[in-house]
């Protein structure tokens, strides 16, 4: 059983008087362990893609399930739920929290998962080792680099051991070495603790890390390359 099973999912937005489709009878199944980049240019429905599998967006019709969970039919606390559980988001901007420590914002995920704190202290402590950072728990944000603060969201998307990680544009705001630094990460994350991974990135060279590209354009899959 695919791990991602979306079926004929067609999104649609309204603007004035007008209506377009951002997803066109999208299919798409992803197995459990695969490495795959979603690209596209601005407005092939990519976003919109991400934000339906990371349960944020609801498609008009079709379906979508996720570790045979019907997506579409669950309560929005029910989602809530899911994300924490089976989810780990990693965003262009970090979205880390300004005025608390590296360790904090990894033991984020686990308060609202109700992990008891000496529980939550070891395991943000043993994530922060995985990514390199086990000597900056106590650097705020503003005290570490792009690059650094890109790792602490890595480590707070692995922290709650989720399947599947869900990473949008996470090398945009980096440069070049840390970007590589960074994707190196994730390649560890697929192959080492074997998570699946949908990256969504406008750059071929990031992409190249991926085992898989699917590409959209104006709301359609033009193209699905697994790579030999």
């Amino acid at each position: 059983m695919a791990l991602i099973e979306v079926k004929n999912a067609v999104k649609t937005y309204q603007t004035g008087e007008d209506c377009f489709n951002a997803l066109n009878n999208v299919s798409l199944s992803i197995e459990n362990g695969e490495f795959v980049a979603i690209m596209g240019a601005s407005g092939s429905g990519k976003s919109t893609f991400m934000n339906m599998l990371g349960t944020l967006d609801k498609p008009n019709s079709g379906s979508y399930h996720l570790d045979g969970i019907d997506m579409l039919s669950l309560s929005s606390n029910e989602l809530a739920q899911v994300r924490n559980l089976k989810m780990g988001f990693v965003f262009q901007g970090f979205n880390l929290i300004s005025r608390t420590t590296a360790l904090e914002n990894v033991e984020l995920p686990m308060i609202y998962k109700g992990i008891p704190e000496g529980e939550r202290r070891t395991r943000a402590k043993e994530a922060l080792k995985i990514v390199g950072l086990e000597k900056r728990e106590n650097h705020m944000p503003n005290q570490m680099s792009g690059g650094q603060q890109q790792r602490v969201a890595i480590a707070r998307a692995i922290v709650n051991d989720p399947p599947l990680i869900l990473a949008d544009e996470p090398t945009g705001n980096l440069d070049t070495k840390t970007s590589i630094e960074v994707m190196e990460f994730f390649v560890k994350l697929n192959e080492q603790m074997k998570k699946t991974i949908v990256l969504v990135t406008h750059e071929p060279d990031i992409a190249e890390y991926c085992k898989r590209v699917v590409r959209f354009k104006d709301g359609n899959i033009i193209s699905d390359e697994v790579k030999k």
